[in-house]
């Protein structure tokens, strides 16, 4: 919902005609201000003041708490002159909030690049999506993409990614920036030869690397093992095997090795190194770890811990455990070190695909679940009658895609495939139950593994009961 909020009759009527070209997702809101502004405020994703802007500051500043999830707000002073951004919001919100309403009542839009670089920009919100380290000019990038320079996207993975603007995609042509969402290290490209199939530097422009925590390390160890010996092992994954340790999302091992000193300090040196905080040490009983097929069991092993794995083992059981049901590999065997054994899983990311139900129509019946999903979506399918209701909630850069009447199976099958190609895709309904049952059919029929979201819409009778 957009919030129209105004405390003069001259504000009012700017307010209605606002609202007239913002279309059925802004409202006027009625009465004092500050009563409702408190009142509307869990449901606002953005809002326009009609007031002098230190006013508008001091009524909603109380109310702003993270930059990730505050809303856009606009102030438009008093002599309509200008719509001045007191808060970007998410995604550059108030930004293009505030070219809207400098057309619409021919006042001056005062955006603030500098304020997106460091919170707002669409990169920001991937790399929080991504739960991704970083590694470049986050900010400088960000200020590339507000600006409408070229910027690949590179996402090998699959990741399913939000929708970005324009100027960002796989194919953008003589890119400024490369955006390179990996677990591994790239490398030049005169190394390609040895290392086939390998991400690659681009020859021009530069890099930002987001690094997902996708990464499982399997620990096995004899009493005694030194800190130096598995610290220095763990450091072969990134040596000889390319990928990146702050990828790491957890280690694992056996439980009666858990307490190892060597283990413990070596898990608790990545995290000051490579993370905030130091990734969860994992613990399987010698049971659990003999159930997994490895690649390389060992007898000796077995002899002495009760499972014939313990690196290889670990990391694929804690990398399952992650998954949820989705794809998981050992990318890196067992690497034998000083007393010390390590192993890799990945944990590949599943499509996400949102089932968004609309309710009757009215955009005060439409629940805020349902606004968010279609924010975050780089894709959105539905009948043209559902698409009408929520185009201005479609970001530029989202793929719009109609439904035409009787191809109700055929959509869901086109949602399941662009889910399972690295979009975030949400497939619209009344209610959300008829798609549902649909969308588990195409996913039946693909056998893709998706991490599934159903938002319900409120049925017209539901809405008959609780005006009885």
């Amino acid at each position: 919902m957009i919030g129209l909020f105004a405390a003069t009759a001259t504000g009012r009527r700017s307010a209605a005609v606002l609202a007239s070209h913002l279309g059925p997702d802004a409202v006027v809101a009625e009465g004092p201000v500050r009563p409702a502004l408190r009142r509307l405020w869990p449901r606002l994703r953005a809002m326009v003041f009609f007031l002098a802007p230190e006013d508008a500051i001091r009524l909603v500043g109380p109310m702003l708490s993270d930059r990730q999830t505050d809303p856009a707000v606009v102030c438009v002073d008093d002599a309509h002159r200008y719509a001045v951004v007191l808060s970007s919001g998410t995604a550059s919100g108030g930004n293009a909030l505030a070219q809207r309403v400098g057309e619409v009542l021919d006042c001056v839009p005062v955006t603030s690049a500098a304020g997106d670089a460091v919170g707002s920009t669409p990169l920001d919100e991937l790399v929080e999506l991504l739960d991704a380290a970083v590694e470049g000019d986050l900010a400088q990038c960000g200020i590339a993409v507000l600006e409408g320079a070229p910027v690949r996207l590179v996402n090998p993975m699959r990741f399913p990614l939000p929708a970005m603007p324009p100027n960002v995609g796989e194919e953008a042509e003589g890119p400024e920036w490369t955006v390179l969402v990996e677990d591994r290290i790239p490398v030049e490209p005169e190394q390609l030869p040895e290392w086939p199939g390998w991400p690659v530097r681009p020859a021009s422009g530069k890099l930002l690397r987001l690094v997902p925590r996708t990464l499982v390390v399997g620990i096995g160890a004899t009493g005694g093992v030194s800190t130096t010996a598995v610290t220095s092992t763990l450091s072969r994954l990134q040596h000889e095997h390319g990928l990146d340790l702050r990828a790491v999302r957890s280690f694992a091992t056996v439980d009666r090795k858990a307490g190892e000193r060597g283990i413990v300090e070596a898990v608790e040196d990545h995290g000051f190194w490579h993370a905030e905080t130091a990734p969860p040490l994992l613990r399987y009983s010698a049971a659990n770890l003999s159930e997994v097929d490895v690649p390389n069991p060992s007898a000796a092993v077995r002899e002495a811990t009760g499972t014939p794995s313990v690196a290889e083992a670990a990391a694929l059981l804690a990398a399952r455990e992650h998954a949820g049901g989705g794809r998981i590999e050992l990318i890196v065997e067992k690497i034998v070190g000083d007393n010390v054994t390590v192993a890799a899983a990945r944990v590949y990311p599943r499509g996400r695909l949102a089932v968004v139900g609309l309710g009757p129509g009215p955009a005060d019946l439409r629940t805020p679940r349902a606004e968010a999903e279609l924010l975050r979506a780089a894709a959105v399918i539905g009948p043209s009658r559902l698409l009408g209701q929520v185009r201005h909630l479609i970001r530029p850069g989202t793929r719009a895609e109609n439904i035409i009447p009787g191809a109700e199976a055929a959509a869901a099958d086109r949602a399941v495939a662009l889910a399972a190609a690295g979009s975030s895709v949400v497939l619209l309904d009344t209610t959300g139950v008829e798609a549902h049952d649909r969308v588990m059919a195409a996913v039946n029929r693909s056998e893709q593994s998706l991490t599934l979201v159903t938002v319900p819409g409120l049925a017209t009778e539901e809405l008959s009961g609780e005006s009885e």
